[in-house]
């Protein structure tokens, strides 16, 4: 039995997410719990960036 992916799984706006980066930066410089949270986000981000182009497709 072949299983399909789930399409129910969401993922943000790429644009959400870069405003909630351009908001964390506006602070200046970042402690460390700030820089995970950067990054976190930036995968998130890019994640978000690959659906919308394999949905183009």
């Amino acid at each position: 039995m072949s299983e399909s992916p789930d399409c129910t799984v969401q993922v943000a706006d790429p644009a959400v997410i870069n405003c909630r980066i351009r908001a964390l930066l506006l602070g200046g410089e970042l402690s460390p719990a700030g820089l995970e949270e950067y990054g976190r986000l930036l995968l998130e981000w890019e994640a978000a960036v690959r659906v919308e182009q394999e949905l183009a497709a």
